[in-house]
């Protein structure tokens, strides 16, 4: 189980980070191709977000993988539910039902990080 939620951290760690960066480094206009809903925010709090899922990213692998602060991981997961959960929320708000379908799949993952970081698969 702990080398599933190794691999779990992993792929979300990488799918956080490259979202993180495409929302920080891509000019608006394109961004708005990519991610529709960002029409609708302020470029400020798309940087945020970006800000925020890049720390998620991070977070998933990093403390635990130079094992400083290996306690982090399931409160990165943690913000990474903050996070899934108010894009959720976006998607449903705009008729998004299937991407917000794959957010649920983050939320999944990333509860599976907290339960078992936090539990029986700690560091």
């Amino acid at each position: 189980m702990n080398t599933f939620i190794w691999i779990v951290q992993g792929v979300l760690a990488v799918v956080f980070a490259a979202t993180a960066i495409m929302k920080l480094a891509m000019p608006r206009e394109k961004l708005i191709t990519v991610f529709a809903w960002v029409e609708q925010f302020p470029d400020a709090t798309v940087k945020a977000i970006g800000a925020l899922e890049l720390l998620v990213g991070l977070g998933l692998i990093l403390p635990s993988a130079v094992n400083i602060a290996p306690g982090l991981v399931p409160w990165a997961a943690v913000g990474g539910l903050a996070l899934a959960l108010g894009g959720t929320a976006v998607h449903l708000r705009r008729s998004e039902a299937p991407i917000a379908a794959v957010n649920i799949v983050f939320i999944a993952g990333l509860v599976l990080i907290a339960w078992g970081r936090f539990g029986p698969h700690h560091f």
